[in-house]
């Protein structure tokens, strides 16, 4: 069966490896049809990605079709077209118990700390795969996400009129902005790219942006699109330690900040005059919730959440060793490219 692997930085290797067999007791066999690639794929094929060890074979966001149940599957059945939960917990740990299964202390993110969907077949615990209903396989694999972006969104909890800053208008930035506007925040989006704050005002609708410059007039800008006051809620989608540590310049008094991006830098900040006196929230936000899956499938299907902007970029699985550089480039203008793992 084939697959594609990560098998060094920067460099694709084309394998065969067995076929699954048939699942086992509450698992599924699912065929891979839409696998969209994430920033988290980027930074593993680049070796920036912390969880992350060569050789890999990625993939976890994922439009796929139920080929076989296993014994005591009922949620989903042959024929179905379902999108991936991919945060593989044990249910067993404190933070499971809890109901935070997004942060299981023994958690596998399928594609990312074991091998993922880039291939024909994989097997899956039947409990972590969602009824995709009339989604599209497309539609199927961008609901993580946008799952990411609405964990994030609620960790901050804007309320309606509060001023929302999305700091990065990548996938992740761009889910964020989804849930804030569906909180009927203020949203602001800001970024040092052109190019993806064109695509906000443009495709998103979004008519509130800034080009960071890393002056005091970013902090100005802020202010005057926020109505004479900064952010409420600031989510900092960059995974850039500059950014993570300036958020907090764009922070009003009792604001709260939410990391969704990921540094393997530390992050210095000044505590008493900053963080300490505007008694400001740093809260960190890490993967997403079974129950928001099934709530982006809902917007969707509802068209409350429009996926038409979304995937900009296509590849054949043969043809990504070929295309994933030109994918990644700063002026390559991807927003969320879709590979067609089986047709």
């Amino acid at each position: 069966m084939k697959a594609l692997q990560i098998s060094e930085i920067k460099t694709w290797k084309r394998i065969d490896i067995p076929e699954p067999g048939a699942p086992g007791a509450g698992e599924a066999l699912v065929r891979v049809h839409r696998m969209g690639v994430c920033g988290t794929d980027v930074g593993c094929y680049l070796g920036k990605f912390p969880f992350f060890a060569f050789p890999r074979i990625p993939g976890h966001e994922l439009g796929v079709e139920v080929i076989a149940v296993g014994d005591g599957v009922k949620n989903v059945k042959p024929g179905d077209r379902c999108c991936v939960e991919p945060y593989l917990n044990c249910g067993e740990c404190d933070s499971c118990r809890r109901g935070h299964t997004n942060c299981c202390e023994h958690n596998q993110t399928f594609g990312v700390m074991c091998d993922g969907g880039l291939t024909d077949q994989v097997i899956l615990p039947a409990r972590k795969l969602h009824q995709a209903g009339s989604l599209s396989y497309e539609q199927a694999a961008l609901v993580e996400t946008l799952a990411i972006g609405c964990h994030a969104v609620d960790r901050g909890a804007p309320k309606a009129s509060e001023n929302a800053l999305i700091l990065g208008a990548g996938p992740i930035g761009l889910s964020a902005l989804e849930f804030a506007r569906l909180a009927d925040a203020n949203v602001i989006v800001a970024d040092i790219n052109q190019q993806r704050l064109d695509f906000v005002s443009e495709s998103m609708g979004v008519d509130k942006t800034v080009l960071l410059n890393g002056t005091d007039q970013d902090i100005d800008a802020i202010r005057r699109l926020g109505g004479g006051r900064l952010a409420d809620v600031i989510v900092d989608a960059t995974g850039n330690h500059h950014s993570m540590v300036r958020a907090f310049e764009f922070a009003a008094f009792a604001a709260r900040v939410v990391y969704v991006g990921i540094t393997q830098n530390d992050l210095h900040f000044p505590h008493a005059p900053v963080f300490h006196r505007r008694e400001l929230t740093l809260m960190a936000s890490r993967n997403a919730l079974p129950t928001d899956f099934s709530r982006i499938i809902r917007l969707i299907e509802e068209g409350k959440i429009n996926t038409d902007p979304w995937i900009t970029h296509h590849a054949s699985f043969d043809d990504v060793p070929d295309v994933f550089d030109q994918w990644i480039a700063p002026d390559s203008g991807v927003i969320k490219a879709m590979i067609e793992v089986t047709a």
